[in-house]
């Protein structure tokens, strides 16, 4: 019996395998260095996720937008300067307003509307104070 043809067909056969098995081989170190860049990739991407969130704690609170009225501007500078808490009446003298009753009810009535929105705290009854 004549095994030469036998062997010929073996020895195809391996150098096809082995011919797919180096294609393999080059595939799978593509593969490895496409998923160290996800990863990698993805390290950057969760280190970005740390920073922004620990930054974003640290970024002041986005504040309501003021009400339409030329005071309210003002009423928020003199609380800026102030050493203290304000009442109404020291608000009206800031913004050189007659110490009118009705010109303090409606000074009162806008700091109140500030303290509604978060913006000034009420320290006790009267007097407000910027928020912290």
């Amino acid at each position: 019996m004549n095994i030469e043809p036998l062997l010929d067909a073996l020895d195809i056969q391996e150098d096809a395998v082995r011919a797919l098995a180096d294609d393999l081989r080059t595939q799978i170190e593509e593969l490895h260095g496409r998923l160290r860049e996800a990863e990698t990739h993805l390290e950057h991407l969760s280190i970005t996720r740390k920073t922004v969130t620990a930054l974003a704690y640290r970024l002041p609170a986005a504040r309501p937008d003021l009400p339409e009225h030329p005071d309210y501007p003002r009423i928020l500078a003199a609380f800026n300067e102030a050493t203290g808490p304000l009442r109404a009446r020291d608000v009206c003298e800031v913004l050189d307003h007659e110490l009118l009753p009705k010109n303090i009810e409606g000074t009162r009535a806008k700091l109140k509307r500030l303290v509604k929105l978060d913006i000034l705290a009420e320290v006790d009854t009267g007097s407000s104070t910027r928020k912290q």
